[in-house]
């Protein structure tokens, strides 16, 4: 049985990290297969964030951030804390204090179910945070969790040491597994974007290039002469 805190989980190389970093989630996203996407309720607390990390999970009991104070003290560089609080929006149990105590410890950023506060003060330190919403309600510190347990959030199970993308149109994530292939994948597909952005420039269409025609012969739509 395994304990209810975990050290250990298996880490991408930096390397590996720095190639997510310069890309964007919707990209990576696409490239996986239309797979990874958490569900849109989950955003960024102000629209210039963006978080790339292996992931730290945790699970706390809604409205008690003990389990995610403990979470945080085990943070280091390129992690990225994924915590599953429940989905209680008048509640935050996280804010500038613990923000603070993650940007010490290098933590790259936090994903949480339900709100945060002190959302000011986060965006001035320019600290990724990527919430259901923002609240200034407190929370206690007396119910036991799990940090480094699979979580499941935004509709996705994160696995610790998974890779999380996160910009201004959502948060992807990355099996552990499957992370040196979707770099692969997602890097050649925004070359191949790039080149179509530059067909599009010289005058040609988005529905010629892909032959849409085609799709549109296969339904029957019919066109005006």
């Amino acid at each position: 049985m395994y304990p209810d805190v975990r050290k250990t989980r298996p880490l991408v190389s930096d390397a590996l990290l720095d190639k997510f970093a310069g890309l964007d989630a919707a990209t990576v996203h696409e490239a996986m297969g239309k797979c990874g996407a958490m569900t849109h309720e989950i955003r960024p607390v102000d629209s210039r964030m963006k978080l790339c990390g292996r992931a730290l999970t945790v699970k706390c009991h809604p409205g008690d951030n003990l389990m995610l104070i403990k979470a945080v003290s085990m943070a280091g560089p390129g992690d990225v804390i994924v915590a599953d609080m429940g989905h209680i929006l008048d509640n935050g149990p996280f804010g500038e204090v613990l923000a603070v105590d993650c940007i010490s410890h290098g933590c790259q950023g936090l994903i949480v179910t339900c709100s945060v506060r002190d959302s000011e003060a986060l965006v001035e330190m320019n600290f990724p945070v990527f919430s259901a919403g923002i609240s200034v309600f407190g929370t206690s510190k007396a119910t036991k969790g799990t940090v480094n347990h699979p979580v499941v959030v935004g509709g996705i199970l994160v696995n610790p040491g998974d890779i999380v993308l996160g910009d201004r149109d959502g948060v992807v994530v990355i099996p552990y597994a499957k992370a040196e292939a979707a770099a692969e994948a997602a890097m050649k597909r925004r070359e191949s974007e790039a080149g179509t952005m530059e067909r599009l420039r010289k005058g040609e269409s988005l529905f010629e290039i892909y032959g849409y025609q085609k799709v549109f012969d296969a339904l029957g739509v019919t066109e005006e002469a």
